[in-house]
C-alpha cells in the first residue's frame, strides 16, 4: 500500500542539504545533555515523586522511578542508535519514516506534536502561576492575571514563550547557552534541597517499602475515582480500581514518566549537532543519566523526610509538603524559586522540540512546505513563531491542566514504535554506518516497545479516548492533505545526498 511507502536512508539525508531549508550545525554533546537536563527537571522533580508516592507506590516510589529510567534508559539507545545513523530534524517522525512508512511516521509526528504542544502549554502556564506563587511568599504585591470582563487571561506565559521565541528565532546555539546556564543553577538548587533534606530523614517511614494494596476510595485525593481515571488495563480486565501494591509501583512509574521525556527532545535537535554520529548518543546516554540520579535521589529524601500517608492527606502534596511537615517552611521559598528557574528552561527545549518536529513533516510534504524554510540565522522562523503564538494562547487563555497525560501517551507512543523499528532497519539496512549499536537486539528492543506499551495501559480510560480523537484529527489531515503533497509520493526526493550534505 502507497501508505506504508518508506524514505530511504539517503534521501532523509539528501534533504538536510536542501537550500534554505537545512538547519545549522551548532551544538555539541553537552549542549545537548544540558537540554535534555533542562527539558526532564522542571517542577516535576519537586512534585510528581510526592504525589507517586502519596496516592501510587508508597516508599516504593523509588521503584517506581527505577522501573522508568530502565524502560526509558532500554529506549534512549534505540533513540541513539537512530541518531548516529540518520542525523536529521524530526526525532521519532524521522525514525519510522525510514523503516515502517510513512502513515505510522505521521502518526508518530502527530503524536510528537501532541506531546510537544501540550507539554510547552502546560509549563508555560504553571511557570505563571509559580511565579505569582514565589513573589507572594516573598511578601510582594504581585499578579499576572488580567481579568476583562468576563475574560481572564495570564499574561506570565505570553511573556516566557515570546522571550524564548525570539532566543530561538535568532539561534539555537544562543538559545542553549541560556538554557544551559539556567540549567546549572535549577541543578545547584535541586542538589542543595537533597542534601538539606537528607538531615530529616527517618529510617521508618520507609516501612512498609511496598505498602499492601487497598481500594483506591479509601484513600482521600487518590487520582484514580472513577471509570475514566482507571488505569485502562484495570478497567479492561474488570479489576477494581486499587492503589499501592506491585500494581501501585507500575501506575507509578506511568505517572513519573513524564519526567523522562527529555532525550526524545534532543534528538528532534539531531541536524543542529556537530559530529552528529557522536555527539548525538552521548549526549541522550549522559543527559538521561543525571536525571535519573536526581529523580531517585529526591523520591528518597521526599519519602524518607515524612510517611506517605501524611503526603496523601495534602492536598498537593509535593517535596515542599514534606518540609512543611518536619518544620522547615523556609525551604518553601527556595523550592519555589527552584520551580520558576525549572519550568523556565523546560519551556524553550519543548518550544524547540515541537518546531523541529512541524519542520521535518513540511520538508516533507505532510504539512505546508512553506513553513519549512529557514532564514537567515539558520532556524526556521516561520515555524517557530506560529508555534510560539499557539502555546501562548492556549496557556493564556485556557484551563488546560487536564491535558497533561496527553504528553505522558503521545511520549510513550513514539517510544514503542521507535524501539520496534530498530530490528526492522538492521535487517532493512545492516550496510548503514552506525556509531552506536542497542545490544541485544532483536529482543531487548522488542521489550522495550512491550514495556512502553504496557506503561501506556497503565494511562487513565479518559486519556486513551483523548488519544484516540487526536488520532482521527490526524488521520483526516493526513487523508485530507498530506498523502497528496507527500514529497516522497510525488517522487520530489534526491536519491544521494551531496557532498556538502554528506561532509557537514
Amino acid at each position: 500500500m502507497h501508505i506504508f511507502r518508506t524514505k530511504s536512508v539517503e534521501q532523509t539525508v539528501a534533504e538536510t542539504g536542501e537550500e534554505h531549508r537545512s538547519l545549522k550545525r551548532t551544538l555539541n554533546a553537552w549542549d545537548l545533555a544540558v537540554m535534555g537536563v533542562a527539558v526532564a527537571v522542571g517542577a516535576g522533580i519537586f512534585s510528581v515523586g510526592a504525589q507517586a508516592a502519596a496516592y501510587h507506590a508508597g516508599p516504593a516510589v523509588i521503584l517506581s522511578f527505577i522501573l522508568a529510567a530502565v524502560v526509558c534508559g532500554a529506549a534512549a539507545m534505540c533513540y541513539a542508535e537512530f541518531s548516529s545513523m540518520i542525523p536529521v530534524a524530526g526525532s521519532a517522525y524521522t525514525f519510522t519514516y525510514t523503516t515502517v512508512g510513512e502513515i505510522i511516521a505521521w502518526i508518530i509526528g502527530w503524536d510528537l506534536i501532541l506531546e510537544m504542544l501540550m507539554a510547552s502549554s502546560v509549563i508555560s502556564k504553571y511557570w505563571g502561576v509559580y511565579l505569582n506563587d514565589f513573589m507572594q511568599l516573598m511578601g510582594i504585591r504581585f499578579n499576572t492575571n488580567v481579568v476583562i470582563g468576563s475574560f481572564h487571561i495570564d499574561v506570565a506565559p505570553i511573556i516566557i514563550v515570546a522571550f524564548f521565541t525570539t532566543l530561538l528565532v535568532l539561534g539555537t546555539k544562543l538559545s542553549a547557552r541560556v538554557d544551559g546556564a539556567l540549567t546549572i543553577l535549577k541543578i545547584a538548587i535541586v542538589i542543595f534541597v537533597i542534601v538539606v533534606g537528607f538531615f530529616y530523614v527517618k529510617a521508618s517511614n520507609y516501612s512498609p517499602f511496598i505498602p499492601t494494596s487497598q481500594p483506591a476510595g479509601s484513600v482521600k485525593g487518590a487520582t484514580v475515582t472513577g471509570t475514566m481515571t482507571e488505569p485502562l488495563w484495570q478497567w479492561a480486565t474488570g479489576m477494581a480500581p486499587s492503589i499501592y501494591g506491585v500494581p501501585g509501583v507500575i501506575s507509578g512509574a506511568a505517572l513519573v514518566f513524564f519526567a523522562f521525556i527529555g532525550f526524545d527532545v534532543v534528538a528532534t535537535t539531531s541536524e543542529e549537532a556537530k559530529n552528529p554520529h557522536k555527539t548525538i548518543p552521548k549526549g541522550i546516554i549522559l543527559g538521561l543519566s543525571i536525571v535519573t540520579v536526581l529523580y531517585i535521589l529526591v523520591s528518597i529524601v521526599t519519602t524518607g523526610m515524612v510517611s506517605y500517608k501524611d503526603l496523601a492527606k495534602a492536598t498537593e502534596p509535593s517535596l515542599a509538603t514534606g518540609f512543611e511537615l518536619v518544620g522547615a517552611t523556609w525551604a518553601a521559598k527556595i523550592i519555589s524559586f527552584g520551580i520558576i528557574v525549572g519550568l523556565t528552561t523546560v519551556v524553550m527545549v519543548l518550544l524547540l522540540g515541537l518546531t523541529r518536529v512541524v519542520f521535518a513533516m513540511s520538508r516533507d510534504g505532510l504539512l505546508p512546505r512553506g513553513l519549512s524554510k529557514t532564514g537567515r540565522h539558520g532556524t526556521p522562523a516561520a515555524i517557530q513563531i506560529i508555534g510560539g503564538i499557539v502555546v501562548a494562547i492556549i496557556a493564556s487563555c485556557f484551563n488546560i491542566g487536564i491535558l497533561s497525560d496527553m504528553v505522558n501517551i503521545g511520549t510513550l507512543s513514539a517510544f514503542t514504535l521507535v524501539a520496534i523499528s530498530v530490528p526492522i532497519m538492521r535487517r532493512k539496512r545492516p550496510d548503514v554506518q552506525r556509531s552506536f549499536s542497542i545490544p541485544g537486539n532483536p529482543w531487548v528492543p522488542i521489550l522495550v516497545a512491550l514495556a512502553c506499551f504496557w506503561l501506556m495501559l497503565n494511562l487513565t480510560v479518559l486519556t486513551w479516548i483523548r488519544f484516540v480523537v487526536w488520532l482521527v484529527i490526524g488521520f483526516i489531515i493526513y487523508f485530507g492533505y498530506s498523502y497528496r503533497h507527500s514529497r516522497l509520493g510525488n517522487e520530489k526526493l534526491k536519491d544521494k545526498p551531496s557532498a556538502t550534505t554528506i561532509a557537514r
